[in-house]
């Protein structure tokens, strides 16, 4: 007896086309193949295929042209990795709109490895930063970043009032950082995360963790970074 099938097949050619994309198969401005052609690839009838490509479409990696076909609209966004990360420089070297949407500011206790990674006493108060990351209004990535609180005061307000985390922490006195940590893993999609993305739940995304130093080499930030895997390349940067 058959297995009954768990994802709908929609979805699966949804993400084979996000995969092509992020592999740079067919890049921005390129016109996908027929509904007809897509049909015959992934085996299946052109409604299958009609709703896989309108998922796309509503997710902003596709538009639809009347009577002239399907196009690719966002090229997956270089991200370069190095000694200094900054979002809005890295999102308009690659020719796009950098933008930021907070999503919370709280205040809370570090946890063990929040405390461990800022070189904190365990439970040293934090102002931690949720939000979403977006280039062209597109968003590339959901993101946490740590800051010690008693380190940076008044930094809670200086990210609300401020373009970024660069501008804000130059308000607390960091005039400039580096970073001295990075690592990175592969995710999947929660259902939370897939809402704030504009993707499906189990989607791929790049996990980042790092840590940044003021110049005299104390932390200022431990930040989290969930990647859409199809639309980031990450990049790194040769050693300054």
């Amino acid at each position: 007896m058959t297995a009954p099938r768990k994802t709908p097949i929609w979805k699966e050619i949804s993400r084979a086309l996000r995969a092509d994309i992020a592999e740079k198969i067919y890049t921005e401005g390129d016109k996908l193949p027929t509904e007809a052609e897509l049909a015959a690839r992934f085996g299946v009838n052109r409604h299958t295929v009609r709703h896989a490509l309108k998922s796309l479409i509503e997710d902003g990696l596709l538009r639809s042209r009347r009577g002239a076909g399907v196009y690719v609209t966002a090229a997956p966004t270089d991200y370069p990795i190095g000694r200094r990360v900054r979002f809005h420089q890295n999102v308009l070297a690659g020719g796009q709109t950098p933008q930021k949407r907070i999503l919370h500011i709280d205040h809370r206790p570090a946890s063990d490895g929040e405390a461990q990674a800022l070189k904190l006493p365990l439970r040293a108060p934090l102002v931690v930063y949720h939000g979403i990351s977006l280039a062209d209004d597109h968003p590339i990535a959901l993101f946490s970043s740590h800051f010690p609180a008693e380190l940076l005061p008044g930094m809670a307000d200086a990210l609300r009032e401020t373009s970024g985390v660069t501008e804000a922490l130059k308000r607390c006195g960091v005039s400039d950082y580096t970073r001295i940590s990075t690592r990175i893993s592969a995710r999947i999609a929660t259902a939370t995360q897939a809402n704030h993305l504009h993707t499906q739940e189990g989607a791929a995304l790049i996990y980042t963790t790092g840590v940044n130093v003021d110049p005299d080499g104390t932390p200022v930030e431990f930040g989290q970074t969930w990647f859409a895997a199809d639309r980031v390349t990450l990049t790194f940067d040769s050693p300054d």
